[in-house]
């Protein structure tokens, strides 16, 4: 059985990922995405030198993925006030909007339905507007 999930994973992976490819939109490498979904779903600050280390690439191939999210406004750069040597990454309404259209594509991908998929990305908007 635990094939069978896997399985299902990876088709709704597939699904999403085409689904998101075909409409219009930002088009963003698995890096950038990686860096995107780490930045808008685990809690804390940002840094360069932390998705660095916590997606175990260097911290050149972040700051390529962060250059595109910045142009497609999904992510932002700040210099840390509290040590400019840091550079902080922030969340963006359009990079909120983002996150909630991938929710509903995943959301119609896998059958859920979608009053529940937009209570979620409510509750995920009101979370990041008092973070950001």
């Amino acid at each position: 059985m635990p094939q069978a999930n896997n399985d299902q994973m990876l088709h709704l992976l597939c699904d999403t990922v085409v689904s998101m490819v075909r409409r219009d939109g930002p088009d963003l490498s698995a890096r950038q995405l990686a860096v995107f979904l780490t930045c808008y779903l685990r809690d804390g600050a940002h840094t360069v030198r932390g998705l660095a280390a916590e997606l175990k690439v260097s911290k050149p191939a972040i700051t390529r993925a962060l250059d595109r999210l910045g142009e497609l406004d999904l992510a932002r750069r700040k210099v840390d006030p509290l040590d400019r040597r840091s550079v902080l990454v922030q969340r963006t309404l359009k990079g909120s909007s983002f996150l909630r259209e991938m929710r509903a594509v995943m959301a119609e991908a896998s059958g859920t339905r979608p009053a529940r998929a937009e209570r979620a990305s409510a509750s995920v908007e009101r979370i990041t507007r008092r973070a950001g």
